[in-house]
């Protein structure tokens, strides 16, 4: 990436090195050149987390293999920003060259609501999240459970995806809408 003002300026200190000797000894891949801050969680099944080269991984996100079957893929070059949550049950693939910023929550699940059943004892209904590569989700967007996005899209701060998104759209809202597209 010839122009990324953020990898240019990482410093990869003796403390980030001993960070990513034990990040990369719980997941079942970790490519090179991956940049992980302090208090970043990988919870559960660490073992089915991948991550790929060149990713940056800012504090405190936490990311979710929520039981032994449900996958997390992270694209190379891809940046997760400060406090992002990323919550799997079933599959969640983030492409290459992605910028996630801060407070973002992607979740691929999300409970059953049948009247005369406690919540709490309803099931999950799963569906995957795909996002391809190039894209851009603002600050404390939510993308919930069956969205694909489209190469080179961009998601709106703040937006609530709950529809596919197609490549270089802009979606904006809650519930997001297609508001653009990239030129």
């Amino acid at each position: 990436m010839k122009n990324d003002q953020l990898r240019k300026h990482l410093v990869f200190t003796d403390k980030h090195e001993r960070r990513l000797r034990k990040f990369k000894s719980k997941l079942k891949h970790c490519g090179d050149r991956v940049f992980v801050e302090k208090n970043v969680k990988v919870l559960r099944y660490p073992d089915n987390v991948s991550i790929k080269n060149g990713v940056v991984i800012k504090e405190g996100t936490r990311i979710c293999s929520c039981n032994e079957t449900a996958t997390v893929e992270i694209g190379s070059n891809t940046t997760i920003g400060y406090h992002t949550f990323i919550f799997s049950s079933e599959s969640i693939t983030v492409g290459d060259d992605c910028l996630i910023a801060p407070f973002v929550y992607l979740v691929d699940s999300d409970h059953q609501i049948a009247k005369g059943q406690l919540i709490n004892e309803q099931p999950n209904v799963t569906s995957p999240i795909s996002i391809g590569d190039d894209v851009w989700i603002g600050t404390g967007a939510k993308i919930l459970k069956g969205v694909n996005i489209g190469r080179g899209a961009v998601i709106a701060a703040g937006a609530v995806v709950s529809q596919d998104v197609g490549p270089y759209e802009i979606f904006g809202g809650v519930p997001a809408k297609k508001i653009g597209e990239r030129k």
